[in-house]
């Protein structure tokens, strides 16, 4: 920006978007401060660099806005964790699928676990079975991310909230 520009001459833009063509760097500064703005350089790898003679400060402040309004906009999605036990009750088990249902709902990823204690590994399939019924309860919302997998001592299913685009 301005007297940090090392290139002798330049491709000069307008603050109108107008070529101005190539010119040596002391006459676009020159230019630059009759308008009352800064020389900016938009590509320094050009041969030669690509200056442009705009308002700086008005640029940056504008470039902010543009940022916080995208991040104002996006939508940051949480990872819930709904557990399971392989000797699950039917109410209990109807409580947790609401449960998914709501945090599929609210576009929020699912992590479903099925917990073995003791000697309830050994049963494995059970925990299985829970999964695969929970999966075919909530296939119209959601898409499967990752299919019932075992690791250490609990069972684990990813949902993620189908796109309604």
């Amino acid at each position: 920006m301005n007297d940090d520009i090392r290139a002798r001459e330049v491709r000069l833009v307008g603050p109108e978007s107008e070529q101005l063509g190539i010119k040596p760097i002391r006459e676009a500064l020159q230019m630059a401060i009759d308008a009352n703005m800064d020389l900016v350089n938009v590509a320094p790898q050009a041969k030669p660099p690509v200056c442009r003679i705009m308002d700086y400060g008005k640029f940056r402040y504008e470039q902010q806005k543009k940022e916080k309004e995208a991040r104002k906009n996006q939508k940051i999605v949480d990872l819930k964790e709904v557990w399971f036990r392989s000797n699950i009750d039917e109410h209990d088990y109807q409580t947790k699928l609401r449960n998914v249902i709501k945090f599929l709902g609210e576009g929020d990823k699912v992590k479903a676990s099925v917990r073995y204690r003791g000697r309830e590994i050994a049963h494995a399939a059970v925990g299985q079975r829970i999964l695969e019924r929970l999966q075919t309860e909530v296939s119209d919302i959601c898409n499967v991310e990752r299919v019932p997998k075992l690791e250490g001592r609990s069972m684990i299913m990813i949902l993620a909230p189908k796109n309604n685009n």
